[in-house]
C-alpha cells in the first residue's frame, strides 16, 4: 500500500524531488495551468504558501496541459510565467497528466485516495486541490471553482 512519500516528480528545472522531503508538512497539492479561467487562482495559493510555509505549509503546483491545451508551455516559460505574472514561490514541477494511461502515480494514488463528486475519480479540470496531512494522509479533494481562501480553515485545522 503506497502513501504519499512514496512518490516523487521532477521540479521545472529537472531536479527529481521525493516526496518524503515534504515529511510532516501539510500539503496542498494542485493541479495548474498558465491559460485557464482559474489561473489568477495563483495569487490566492502563493498569499496561504506565504501565510502558512514558516507554520510547515507547502503548496505543490502540477502544471498540466490535458484540459483545453491550457498549459502549452515548456518547463521554462511555464516558470518565467509564474514568477513574472505571480510571483509564485511555492514548489512547481514539471508537466504532468493526471488522468489516463500515462497520469502521473502521484495523481493516480491521489484520486484512488479521495474521489470526486458522486465517487468518481478522473480529475474534471485544471486547479483541482488536494489537501494532505502531516502524516501524509489525504483528507481533502476539492473543485477548481473552490477559492484557496475557502480553503484556509481547513489548512488551519491541519496545521
Amino acid at each position: 500500500m503506497s502513501v504519499i512519500y512514496d512518490f516523487s516528480a521532477k521540479k521545472l528545472g529537472g531536479e527529481e524531488i521525493s516526496l518524503d522531503t515534504f515529511r510532516g508538512t501539510v500539503l496542498l497539492i494542485v493541479n495548474v495551468a498558465s491559460k485557464c479561467g482559474f489561473t489568477p487562482q495563483y495569487e490566492g495559493l502563493e498569499a496561504l504558501y506565504r501565510k502558512y510555509s514558516a507554520k510547515g505549509f507547502a503548496i505543490l503546483g502540477f502544471p498540466c496541459n490535458q484540459f483545453g491545451a491550457q498549459e502549452p508551455g515548456d518547463a521554462s516559460e511555464i516558470a518565467q510565467f509564474c514568477s513574472r505574472t505571480y510571483d509564485v514561490t511555492f514548489p512547481m514541477f514539471e508537466k504532468i497528466d493526471v488522468n489516463g494511461a500515462a497520469a502521473h502515480p502521484l495523481y493516480q494514488f491521489l484520486k484512488a485516495e479521495q474521489t470526486g463528486v458522486l465517487g468518481t475519480e478522473p480529475i474534471k479540470w485544471n486547479f483541482t486541490k488536494f489537501l494532505v496531512d502531516r502524516q501524509g494522509q489525504v483528507t481533502g479533494r476539492f473543485a477548481p471553482t473552490t477559492k484557496p481562501s475557502d480553503m484556509e480553515a481547513d489548512i488551519e485545522r491541519l496545521l
